[in-house]
């Protein structure tokens, strides 16, 4: 059983996820979706979140619960910068529930992996951010971060990575 990590916020605690939370994780993960308004492209299923998230050491999970009921998650890995020739972390997503956002949540989920990510050597913290997502965006910027403009994010999935796995070596 995972330990309850005490935050800042009287009732609200943060854990690791377990293989139990999968359905909580997922409906979360569609209600985000469905903000983003992506709903169309969420192609995750309950049992590939449990092979991804559990039955392999590369992504981890955050609970968030407010008052033993779960409210947001966080999903983050490690990444590598060659230029600081160090891990850094990747935040995937921190989702925290609409009608509690505001109250300072998602700053504890945030706040508590960048202790991760400096407890554990790590370079840096990255993520992305839709860029019509102001609340989002006024929130990290408040925390420092700085977005990074000169970059562009580029992604190759379905048929067009298939094509391009297939041309090696013919």
């Amino acid at each position: 059983m995972s330990t309850n990590i005490q935050t800042r916020i009287e009732g609200f605690t943060l854990r690791f996820a377990a293989e139990k939370d999968v359905a909580t994780i997922f409906s979360m993960i569609k209600e985000l979706a469905e903000y983003e308004k992506l709903l169309d492209r969420l192609e995750a299923t309950e049992e590939i979140l449990r092979e991804s998230l559990f039955q392999s050491d590369v992504v981890e999970t955050l609970i968030g619960e407010f008052k033993g009921k779960p409210i947001g998650y966080a999903i983050f890995f490690h990444n590598f910068s060659s230029f600081k020739g160090r891990l850094g972390i990747y935040i995937e997503d921190i989702y925290i529930k609409p009608e509690l956002r505001g109250k300072g949540f998602g700053e504890a989920i945030f706040t508590f992996i960048a202790k991760l990510a400096v407890e554990r050597l790590c370079g840096r913290l990255e993520w992305a951010c839709l860029n019509w997502n102001t609340p989002s965006i006024a929130f990290y910027k408040k925390m420092g971060a700085i977005p990074m403009d000169k970059w562009t994010v580029y992604r190759l999935t379905g048929e067009p990575l298939a094509k391009v796995a297939s041309d090696f070596l013919g």
